[in-house]
């Protein structure tokens, strides 16, 4: 068995609308200014409380606190009022292309809390899809390994059998840590030469193009 673990943020949903928008209401409530949208996605990938910390390095634990609850709460409201943000063109034909695959194992690893994991897992029908599911909750932020290291046991699928794909260079960073294959993805929020400078065996530009790389890995 081989197990393909994706990243959601900026791999498989299109959320950047949705994480700069909750993430300067959440400046302006702790009467903060609006930051440019680049650099709040610069800290995508990483564990909510650990991602402020580093948007507000300066600052002290309270209003750590203040922003992360206010982002949570922005959230909450967001998808209380039915907002969903997309897949990317070409997620769901590679999902179905890698589950015609008896041989191929489906995971999720990302810094979202297991609640808004399940939340949008579940808007877009894919929850079943993914055998193990690794959050923050009970794992520390990446680009440390253990969502990987997780995943591996839950599945019982060793390293060299495993992939991590990912638009960061959390991502590529954790799965250099696991001893994980790391492929990256060209149309998230990272440059593509970061993701290279971090480790990354590919950036691929498109799904399509990721889908025919995982296949000839799943081949090898």
């Amino acid at each position: 068995m081989r197990l393909v673990i994706f990243d959601i943020d900026g791999t498989l949903v299109d959320s950047q609308l949705e994480i700069t928008q909750a993430m300067n209401r959440a400046m302006q409530g702790a009467g903060l200014p609006e930051m440019e949208p680049a650099r709040i996605l610069s800290i995508v990938g990483l564990s909510l409380p650990v991602a402020v910390a580093r948007l507000l390095p300066g600052a002290g634990p309270e209003l750590h606190g203040r922003v992360v609850a206010g982002y949570r709460e922005s959230f909450i409201a967001s998808r209380a009022a039915g907002a969903l943000p997309p897949l990317y063109p070409g997620a769901l034909d590679c999902l179905d292309a890698l589950a015609a695959r008896d041989e191929l194992l489906l995971g999720i690893a990302t810094g979202k809390p297991a609640r808004g994991l399940a939340a949008i897992l579940d808007a877009h029908g894919l929850t079943r899809r993914f055998i193990t599911r690794q959050s923050a909750d009970g794992h520390p932020s990446k680009p440390h390994p253990a969502m990987l290291e997780s995943a591996l046991s839950e599945t019982g699928v060793g390293a060299g059998r495993a992939v991590m794909v990912g638009d960061s260079t959390f991502d590529m960073e954790m799965a250099r840590a696991a001893g994980v294959a790391g492929f990256g993805v060209g149309w998230g929020f990272c440059p593509v030469e970061e993701l290279h400078a971090a480790g990354a065996h590919l950036v691929a530009p498109d799904y399509p193009a990721l889908t025919r790389a995982l296949l000839e890995w799943a081949d090898e």
